[in-house]
This record gives C-alpha cells, sequence and structure tokens, in this order.
C-alpha cells in the first residue's frame, strides 16, 4: 500500500487496519482522499454490486447515506480523539436509520500508535479475535479493540 499524497501515517495505517478487519479477496483500496465520492475501501461482488463500501476518517452525514444506499453494507472507521466524538454526536441521530451502517471507532492512542507503526517497508503481522486487534511489526507490536458505534441491523 502506498501512501496518497496528503495522507498521514495515522490515516494510512487506519486504512491497512481497515482492509485487515474486512479482508476478503475481493477488497481493494480505493483512491480516499483523491476522490471524494469513493470509498477508502471497497469489496466489489462479481456482479460488480458494491458488497461492502469502507470510509475512514469522519464523514458527513450526505456522504455516508450516499454510499450506505450504494452498498450492502457500509462501515466507517472512525478516529481523531475529541473531533471524532463531536462527529458522532452530530451524526449518530441522522444515520440511526440506516440499517446497513456499522460504525467503529479508534481511540486516539490507539490511532496514533498505528501511525507510528509505520515504515517505508513493513511487513506486519495481524491477528484479529473477538474484535481484537494484535499487529505486530519491526518497529513494535499494538494491541487495538475499536469499540462499536452502531451495528448493522441486516435481515
Amino acid at each position: 500500500m502506498c501512501r496518497e499524497k496528503g495522507q498521514t501515517d495515522e490515516r494510512m495505517m487506519v486504512r491497512l487496519l481497515a482492509f485487515a478487519l474486512n479482508a476478503s479477496p475481493s477488497l481493494v483500496f480505493g483512491r480516499g482522499l483523491s476522490t471524494e465520492d469513493e470509498a477508502d475501501l471497497m469489496d466489489v461482488d462479481p456482479t460488480g454490486a458494491i458488497d461492502n463500501w469502507i470510509d475512514v476518517g469522519l464523514p458527513d452525514e450526505k456522504s455516508i447515506r450516499r454510499a450506505a444506499n450504494r452498498s450492502r453494507r457500509m462501515l466507517v472507521l472512525s478516529y481523531g480523539g475529541r473531533g471524532a466524538e463531536i462527529w458522532w454526536q452530530q451524526t449518530a441521530a441522522k444515520v440511526s436509520g440506516l440499517r446497513n451502517l456499522s460504525v467503529l471507532a479508534l481511540e486516539p492512542a490507539a490511532s496514533q500508535a498505528l501511525g507510528a507503526l509505520a515504515e517505508r517497508t513493513m511487513r506486519l503481522q495481524c491477528t484479529i479475535q473477538d474484535g481484537m486487534v494484535w499487529l505486530g511489526g519491526a518497529a513494535g507490536d499494538l494491541e487495538i479493540t475499536p469499540r462499536i458505534l452502531q451495528s448493522p441491523v441486516l435481515s
């Protein structure tokens, strides 16, 4: 994974975490920062339908609704400390009716520690079990448990 122009190590590593949490043979990185109307990660089925739309950060309510309507599942992996808390307080009620939406939050220390793991050439090992993520590499080890803010209500 190459870092996009303007992307911090922290954002790049949170995108990598989102990839690990949703890994599948058809999951791909989107253009993210460079294209406003595209997912950070997207899983497209063989018919071309979007199975999973994943955004990292603090997307606005309109973007979340658009993505949720275009995909079977939509996930937001938020991070950013106090800004992320304020974002969720302002957004939660507006998106609570989206039955296919999941929202996870990373604590500021976790996202910053992720950013600190970034190296020009890195090899990471990842284990995910019971909602807990363990990442290990040459720069150190890290244990993260994303907090669930909203779960999908899929039938």
